[in-house]
């Protein structure tokens, strides 16, 4: 039987959501290192910016997320009411008032996002921002401060951001995706023997608020849920840097395949702040392309063999 993972992807691209945490460098490891066959659906619970469904692209897929503004937007890419002209013409219009206007108008746009919503602010939010973050307060307020470029919304950056709309919308015209607003929990209720499950949760330990709050206790909840799965597995998480390490994968995470790669971390406001972390894919045993259980514990010439460099 052909199998869809492991595979070797050879062009991996950036979706137009931006998030902390994004898996952009680690999706070919991810491809390489899991087992499925793809006959039944593909489930992330966790979707975020999208970077790995839509690198991946599994023929049928079920993604969720708590934040209702990003799956909005998806949906508002996969039934047409958004498009990349429309983005175009909103992003010119947006980009010189910004540059005109600047701070001031950032936080006019703000306001408005916070009291009515709107996918076109949305984008426009995330993408002007500072440092490119997801944050939302306690009242589900977007509350990410300027990023300090009025002049933002060049031409180039215009037509990266609009390539990146029309790539995403192709995609999700092509495949059979859903997009739902779900808890964690829900989404993985729905799993069926064939599925196979992708996890990227919020990082245990870190400033996590990306839209809602996400403590031990999520994080325990999560490890019951996924234990029970009838399929099929994969989690990203953090393992360590060089100041800490994730308790949470010793405690209940060793009896799986474990496999390491390292990257920087590139949420930190300075330089100095951006440091190299090590990340976990836990991978259910069975599911991994690695035949047998390996060790959690790598040299460093063994995790650097997994090391894609950056341009």
């Amino acid at each position: 039987m052909s199998k869809l993972f492991p595979t070797i992807l050879s062009q991996v691209k950036a979706p137009p959501i931006k998030c902390q945490g994004i898996k952009t460098k680690l999706i070919p490891f991810i491809a390489q290192n899991i087992e499925w066959n793809g006959d039944g659906r593909w489930i992330e619970p966790f979707l975020g910016s999208g970077s790995v469904l839509f690198n991946l692209k599994p023929p049928i897929a079920l993604v969720s997320d708590t934040n209702k503004h990003i799956i909005t937007f998806y949906n508002e890419l996969k039934s047409g009411k958004i498009n990349e002209a429309i983005v175009r013409d909103y992003l010119c219009q947006m980009g010189k008032k910004l540059t005109k206007r600047g701070e001031k108008f950032y936080y006019e746009v703000r306001d408005e996002f916070n009291e009515k919503g709107g996918s076109l602010e949305f984008l426009f939010l995330n993408r002007s921002c500072f440092n490119g973050l997801m944050r939302f307060n306690s009242d589900g307020k977007y509350n990410v401060p300027f990023g300090h470029k009025p002049q933002r919304f060049s031409k180039s950056y215009i037509t990266k951001i609009v390539n990146q709309v029309a790539w995403v919308r192709s995609l999700i015209k092509r495949y059979d995706w859903e997009f739902i607003v779900s808890d964690f929990r829900m989404t993985l209720k729905t799993a069926k023997q064939n599925d196979f499950v992708y996890l990227d949760p919020p990082y245990i330990g870190r400033h996590t608020d990306y839209f809602n709050s996400w403590d031990d206790s999520d994080a325990e909840e999560m490890v019951r849920c996924v234990k029970q799965l009838p399929c099929g597995y994969a989690i990203s998480m953090w393992q360590e840097n060089k100041y800490r390490k994730n308790e949470h994968i010793d405690k209940f995470w060793l009896t799986e395949t474990i496999q390491h790669f390292n990257h920087f971390y590139h949420v930190g406001s300075t330089e100095n702040l951006r440091n190299e972390i090590i990340e976990a894919l836990i991978i259910r045993n069975g599911y991994s392309s690695i035949s047998q259980l390996v060790s959690t514990k790598r040299s460093e010439k063994e995790i650097a063999l997994f090391e894609i460099p950056t341009a």
